[in-house]
């Protein structure tokens, strides 16, 4: 058994152990067996079987689509953490984790307890067996003592899941593999034994609509939104115009690049999501929704406000401290920023 990476933050520690991966992966092999992968995961027909059948689907898509998962995971849960900075979840699972990108990714946004105490308990539910079984591989190299303690546990994905109690669940790139009804009786699951629920799926028009669905069963439930709306209301992005996503930024694996004849060593992986509390949150005054514009002297932010509407704001230079903290805004950034710039 490999022993632990030395310490270091999970995201760094991640690519080292993906790139381990990849240096033993028959090129050919993992060319076809990603491009089968992302025909599957463009595609929209939900699959009753797992769309991962074996170690070498297993290992080109922990290559190919981990990283990218992995961030746009940390990003959803980011935004969850600053919404209720005083929380932090006493447990985690994690339904149709797969090889385990979000509980990597929350173990970079809440770290071990630094007082050496019990990591919170990890659960990782997956219907695939290969894939349970390199998230375990994956796990057992990780800083964290959380996720080298964590449950690998077999489980159908559907309308009969049990879903123990914990702090918080995820359900990541999950629900576009399944039929409409387990949809909503897995994001109901979700919602009956979590504090705090985050979902995201791609960042597409359809991938919007799944994370519209879960939403509303969410704040149904009884649950506050706490990112990336600003507030629990309907979304004020009228359906078939338009949809809400955002990007994070992916280093480029040697397998990406050849899969996809790419030169440049990043991309951006475009998702939804959503993320709510059973408690109420602080979120966000407002939240850009789009790539901020820099012209000469200005900044155009459009944003999604708490007020439950759309609109943009121009920032100028002679507003001085505020000009500045929105040329440092991103993409899907609060705004204004939680600490208000000194005047």
């Amino acid at each position: 058994m490999h022993a632990p990476l030395s310490p270091q933050a999970p995201a760094e520690a991640l690519r080292a152990t993906l790139a381990e991966l990849v240096d033993g992966l028959p090129p050919r092999q993992a060319a076809q067996a990603t491009a089968r992968l992302i025909a599957n995961y463009r595609g929209a027909t939900p699959t009753d079987a797992p769309v991962l059948r074996d170690r070498s689907d297993v290992v080109a898509y922990a290559a190919y689509r981990m990283p990218a998962t992995f961030e746009a995971d940390r990003a959803a849960l980011g935004a969850l953490a600053d919404a209720v900075p005083g929380w932090t979840p006493p447990g985690h699972t994690d339904i149709g984790g797969g090889t385990g990108a979000a509980v990597w990714a929350a173990a970079d946004i809440w770290p071990d307890p630094a007082d050496g105490s019990a990591p919170r308990p990890v659960t990782v539910l997956d219907w695939a067996e290969p894939a349970l079984a390199l998230g375990r591989e994956l796990a057992a190299r990780a800083p964290s003592a959380a996720l080298r303690a964590a449950r690998w546990r077999r489980a159908r994905i559907d309308a009969a899941l049990d879903v123990p109690p914990s702090g918080l669940v995820t359900v990541s790139y999950v629900l576009g593999e399944l039929t409409p009804a387990d949809r909503t009786a897995v994001v109901d699951a979700a919602a009956g034994a979590a504090e705090a629920v985050a979902v995201v799926e791609p960042g597409t028009p359809d991938g919007y609509r799944r994370i519209i669905e879960a939403r509303d069963r969410l704040v149904a439930a009884g649950f506050h939104v706490a990112a990336p709306c600003p507030h629990s209301a309907a979304c004020p992005i009228e359906q078939g115009t338009d949809w809400c996503h955002f990007a994070a930024r992916v280093s480029r694996s040697s397998l990406h690049r050849q899969v996809k004849g790419a030169s440049l060593g990043w991309e951006d992986e475009k998702f939804s999501y959503v993320a709510a509390t059973r408690f109420p949150p602080g979120p966000a005054t407002a939240r850009v929704v789009r790539r901020p514009q820099t012209r000469k002297g200005q900044v155009l932010l459009d944003l999604c406000r708490a007020t439950e509407e759309l609109s943009r704001e121009t920032v100028t230079k002679r507003q001085g401290p505020l000009y500045r903290a929105a040329r440092d805004t991103a993409w899907g950034d609060p705004w204004p920023p939680r600490e208000d710039p000194a005047p």
